[in-house]
């Protein structure tokens, strides 16, 4: 059980959510430390960018323990499972990284953690379960529009989270053949692309398809393989790194 795992899971968590950020292209506003100006007034009410910008420690601590990861049960997580559910409910909010967990066990997915889920949660592999939810976040993050501005930096942070979880469950030798497998899949989908592309040039030749119609066949499979590569070279090289501490 993971007692106690709140500080760790938290410094994991601030160090993706860094200082001060007013993205216009961002749909969450103002941030700092990963709050919100409009979570932020749900802890100070009327509160302004100034004030959220000069945020304190505690207040910070408070938020997240309050907000996140009490409704996630951090506390009652196995540990790694915790780490991966809170930074999910961080950037996608508790409810929705519940419901994820929920399907990945099994059990009615209704948001809301209690014996039930927590049951299913303590007989599966917590290896298998967080990977299993760090790759639902990443496919939910990748049908949403803003994808290509934050894409790569939302798989860079899945990516780690997914191997510091995973630090928490396995041993050196099993995260670096965690690492091989990523790196042996990413290979196999760049080799992928590019049989697409040479399997669509072979079909514009031979006229068997129009060529409009093989153009766009090729580009969302080369597309998908492209994305499914670059994620894997990342969690490959979050693996490594994470075996190369443990």
């Amino acid at each position: 059980m993971a007692k106690g795992n709140f500080a760790a899971c938290l410094a994991k968590t601030l160090a993706w959510e860094g200082g001060w950020s007013d993205n216009a292209r961002d749909p969450g506003g103002a941030t700092m430390k990963g709050i919100t100006l409009a979570t932020y007034r749900q802890h100070l009410a009327g509160a302004t960018k100034a004030q959220l910008r000069a945020i304190s420690d505690a207040e910070v601590e408070a938020i997240y323990r309050d907000g996140y990861w009490r409704p996630v049960k951090g506390e009652d997580l196995p540990a790694g499972i915790d780490l991966a559910t809170f930074d999910y409910g961080v950037n996608s909010g508790p409810g929705t990284a519940a419901r994820q967990l929920q399907r990945v066990v099994a059990v009615s997915a209704d948001g809301v953690i209690g014996p039930n889920t927590l049951k299913a949660v303590k007989i599966e592999p917590a290896a298998d379960v967080i990977k299993k939810l760090c790759a639902r976040r990443i496919g939910a993050l990748r049908s949403l529009a803003i994808w290509n501005t934050f894409g790569k930096g939302w798989s860079r942070r899945v990516a780690s989270i997914e191997a510091s979880a995973l630090a928490m469950v396995l041993s050196k030798p099993e995260l670096e053949r965690e690492a091989d497998n990523a790196t042996v899949r990413a290979g196999a989908q760049a080799g992928g692309a590019g049989g697409a592309i040479v399997g669509g040039i072979a079909t514009d030749q031979t006229q068997v398809l129009p060529i409009g119609f093989v153009i766009a066949a090729v580009a969302i499979v080369v597309g998908i393989l492209i994305v499914r590569t670059v994620i894997n070279r990342q969690r490959a090289a979050a693996l490594a790194a994470a075996a190369k501490e443990a």
